[in-house]
């Protein structure tokens, strides 16, 4: 039989070897002996070897100071390692069909195209397609930019060594080249020194793009160009751009006080500057490139019958990106430049439409070929990023907004905005919505925070249109929460309309989002505001923390659902806003499946989704993953619009009530009304561990005095996924499965999971995060952290693992969870002997940080090392 993942296991085997092979060099062979040791007792431990488990635990607790750094950053960084190994097999010459699927979209347009749907239709969709991917500063990107950029060049060697013309000395070469690397990740400090800053963020973000989108982009849209044209005849747009990209970083306040209408100024300033950087490396490659003579007589007559008009034209703009540059470098280092905006790139325009005069000029003269080479490439960058980069998104909580007009209204001696009721608050806003007269005195001197507020809005007000995204308000409830931020809008003077976009996080919130929406569309002066489109944001990290992933999800479905209806009523055109997270707990998981799985008719060519944290590495990090990454997504959106999903019969619609009403209660019994469970949980994970841990620049609680409803989804869940519980991505979700089970619905359940996609990808995560929790070690974590008093907890908890186990393979009819996905199963397997003894180390130095009341900086470091090795371990942090 044909192993399968023989050309994974190789590269997995050659890069541990030579890491195995620099920490003989650094420290001796027999620290690697006692590492080799230990992991091969965690595998034998794994088969069911008490004796092994009991001698590795042994070997674990003797380590001592100087030997806990160095052993926790071996196993880190061979889990590392195998990151990138299995990264590389999914786009390595040597993948199999299981994990290198074939080309997305290629399977879809053949589809489609079999007679399915009409040919124009098909190409109608594609060319009106608007997906936007927003990149947010969310913190569970653990690992070092310095460290991402090597493990990068790791890959490119381990493409290189699968050409088979490679002479040996050439493959010597590119060994040398691997060993000199893992030799510098092996000397590379894995944590951060320092928390990283909102303009940090924001910067790596923008390094993704750099590295990779900036390239993976217009490769994209020339395969699926080609694949069109195989099938229609028919050429895509110039300037089609089913993908683009907006980000959150450095524009999410919410909660994090770090960033500032300052704060804001400068990302944007750094967004445009980086793209004018790259754009003059490609009119520089384009000035040597373009070297014609022949143009039609527009390009003629615009540079004055010149024996080289391509290059007049292309040296006119290298020197205006060249001033852009120099603009925005006096703008960041603090100085107000005076410019004349005609010597500067001020707008796309002043771009687009020079290149597009050469672009016709070169078909003009029958240069087809050379115009659909980096010229064009350019061309549909400029359709993606346009000028600024990233369309930068604003993210404020509803109550900043609320308390500025109470604040003015006081003031003004109005009254108090703060105390009126929902219909007094409406009438106010819509009355000054409506008012010629400036509302906000010019010597009101604002609280600070107020006046933040007010400066972010003014700082919004006066960016251009394509700069910005949508300014979306975190824990919306009321038309008010939306009205309110109009006004503010308003009256700091921006001159185009903005899309204020209301997130809807907890059960309530998601359950009434249809009546606030409503109410909305029923005013008719935010009616003539939106003219004929809305966007609304749906939160799945909160909702999930709230009431458990099973009910959140069924909340979730069931708000799209009557979105959309009131929207098609309404006459007005609904782009949903999905706030999804890496992992399951908060709405993670794949995303082609995520999308086929929405309500019908929710998507109808247009998204938003977030990209979070490590999942843009994971999906966009190479320009070859992102390839796949782009045409999952174009496929997804293209499937769902043309080819939705079916309408939930009444039977399944009752069936998921009672499951979430079912699950929500189980998850609630525990979380919010066991009255040990708050301390259960501090003390059996890492929770207040990981706010040492500097992985983002925003604080980990809402309210540092709160308790689990102030905790952030992401901790809440990265906490879990270390002492490998996972509880929030299962709570309540088994137990509703099995009462269902229980009163005869297992029939019914099947054939939703058959039959119904939202069901079979609940299901399909469901087993996902089963298959990842180790009941056994986090009852390790339980015997050396918990008290004994709380244990009962632990008991219940794994109780409740067990039943969901049981209720899912039961449900699916499978013997063991994940037997359709082997691919995923392999990859857990893998980990796992180099995943637990970064665990059961973990667990011992929590106890003994615990225990002393000053660590040494070892066994602190060592700490955040098993930390991060887990992180990455797990492929998801939050």
């Amino acid at each position: 039989m044909v192993d399968m993942y023989a050309s994974l296991r190789s590269n997995v085997g050659t890069l541990g070897q030579i890491l195995g092979d620099t920490i003989r060099t650094d420290l001796d062979e027999s620290f690697l002996e006692k590492i080799e040791q230990i992991r091969h007792l965690a595998k034998s431990s794994r088969q069911g070897d008490d004796a092994a488990r009991e001698e590795m635990l042994t070997l674990l607790s003797s380590l001592n100071d100087d030997e806990l750094v160095p052993f926790a950053k071996a196993f880190n960084q061979f889990l590392n390692l195998a990151n990138i190994a299995e990264q590389f097999h999914t786009i390595s010459r040597n993948c199999d069909e299981l994990v290198c699927v074939p080309d997305p979209v290629e399977q879809l347009l053949g589809r489609m195209l079999g007679g399915k749907i009409d040919q124009e239709k098909v190409l109608a969709c594609l060319k009106t397609l608007d997906i936007d991917l927003v990149l947010t500063a969310h913190p569970t990107e653990i690992s070092r930019r310095t460290l991402i950029q090597k493990y990068s060049a790791v890959i490119d060697s381990l493409t290189a060594l699968e050409n088979t013309q490679l002479t040996e000395q050439e493959k010597k070469q590119h060994h040398l080249r691997l060993r000199q690397l893992i030799a510098q990740i092996w000397h590379t400090n894995e944590i951060r020194n320092e928390r990283p800053t909102p303009v940090d963020e924001a910067r790596w973000g923008l390094s993704t793009i750099e590295a990779s989108l900036w390239q993976a982009v217009p490769d994209f849209l020339r395969q699926l160009n080609q694949q069109v044209e195989e099938r229609t005849n028919t050429q895509l747009p110039i300037d089609i751009a089913p993908v683009r990209f907006s980000s959150w970083m450095g524009g999410d306040r919410d909660g994090n006080p770090f960033v500032t209408s300052v704060v804001t100024q400068e990302v944007l300033d750094r967004n445009r500057h980086t793209a004018a950087r790259l754009y003059l490396k490609d009119v520089v490659l384009l000035v040597n490139e373009l070297s014609m003579e022949g143009a039609n007589d527009e390009l003629l007559a615009y540079t004055n019958n010149s024996c080289e008009p391509y290059r007049d034209v292309l040296r006119d703009l290298r020197q205006k990106l060249r001033a852009t540059i120099d603009y925005l470098n006096a703008k960041l280092e603090g100085h107000q430049p005076d410019v004349n905006p005609k010597d500067i790139i001020w707008h796309e325009s002043d771009l687009k439409d020079p290149l597009m005069m050469l672009y016709k000029s070169l078909c003009d003269q029958g240069m087809s070929l050379i115009a659909n080479g980096l010229l064009l490439d350019m061309l549909r960058r400029i359709a993606c990023f346009g000028i600024h980069m990233l369309r930068l998104d604003v993210r404020q909580d509803a109550e900043r907004h609320a308390d500025a007009i109470a604040e003015l209204t006081r003031y003004l001696g109005m009254g108090d905005y703060a105390h009126w009721d929902e219909s007094e608050k409406q009438s106010f806003l819509l009355r000054e919505l409506s008012s010629k007269r400036p509302l906000i005195p010019a010597n009101w001197q604002a609280s600070a925070e107020v006046e933040e507020v007010i400066k972010t809005c003014r700082l919004v007000a006066k960016q251009p249109a394509r700069a910005m995204g949508s300014y979306v308000i975190s824990m919306a409830s009321k038309p008010s929460d939306v009205l309110a931020v109009l006004l503010l809008l308003k009256e700091a003077g921006c001159p185009h309309p903005i899309r204020v976009v209301p997130l809807f996080e907890t059960l309530d919130d998601l359950n009434n989002a249809s009546d606030c929406m409503s109410a909305l569309f029923n005013i008719d002066w935010y009616r003539g505001y939106t003219k004929g489109t809305q966007e609304v944001m749906i939160g799945y990290s909160d909702s999930a923390k709230d009431a458990g992933v099973m009910a959140a999800a069924w909340a979730q479905y069931s708000a799209q659902e009557k979105l959309v209806a009131i929207s098609k009523e309404a006459n007005i055109n609904l782009t949903l806003f999905h706030g999804r997270g890496g992992t399951i707990g908060r709405g993670g998981g794949p995303a082609h499946e995520a999308i086929l799985s929405q309500p019908p008719g929710s998507v109808d060519g247009r998204i938003r989704v977030t990209e979070q944290g490590e999942m843009i590495r994971f999906k966009f990090g190479l320009p070859k993953l992102a390839v796949q990454s782009l045409a999952l997504y174009t496929s997804a959106v293209m499937e769902a619009t043309l080819l939705p999903p079916p309408e939930p019969k009444p039977e399944w619609r009752e069936c998921m009530e009672r499951l979430a009403d079912d699950s929500v209660l189980a998850y609630r019994a525990m979380v919010r009304e066991e009255p040990d469970f708050v301390s259960y949980f501090r003390a059996a994970t890492p929770e207040v561990e990981l706010g040492k841990l500097p992985l983002g620049s925003r604080p980990a609680k809402r309210r540092v005095d709160g308790g689990i409803e102030s905790l952030r989804a992401i901790p809440w869940i990265f906490a879990w996924s270390q002492n490998r519980l996972m509880l929030p991505a299962w709570l309540g979700a088994g137990e509703a499965l099995k009462m269902a089970t229980d009163r005869g619905d297992l029939p019914l359940l099947q054939e939703m999971e058959k039959q119904w996609p939202f069901f079979k990808t609940r299901i399909s995560m469901l087993e996902m995060v089963y298959a990842k929790a180790e009941p056994n070690l986090s009852k390790f974590y339980e015997t050396s952290l918990v008290k004994q008093e709380l244990h009962h907890l632990g008991v219940q908890l794994r109780e409740r693992l067990a039943t969901g186990i049981e209720a899912v393979l039961e449900l699916t009819q499978a013997e063991s969870l994940m037997a359709h996905t082997p691919w995923n199963r392999e990859s857990v397997e893998l980990r796992n002997p180099y995943i637990d003894p970064l665990n059961f180390l973990q667990a011992e130095l929590l106890a003994r940080t615990r225990r002393e009341e000053q660590s040494s900086q070892n066994v602190e470091l060592a700490l955040m090392l098993t930390i991060a090795g887990v992180a990455a371990g797990m492929r998801n942090t939050g």
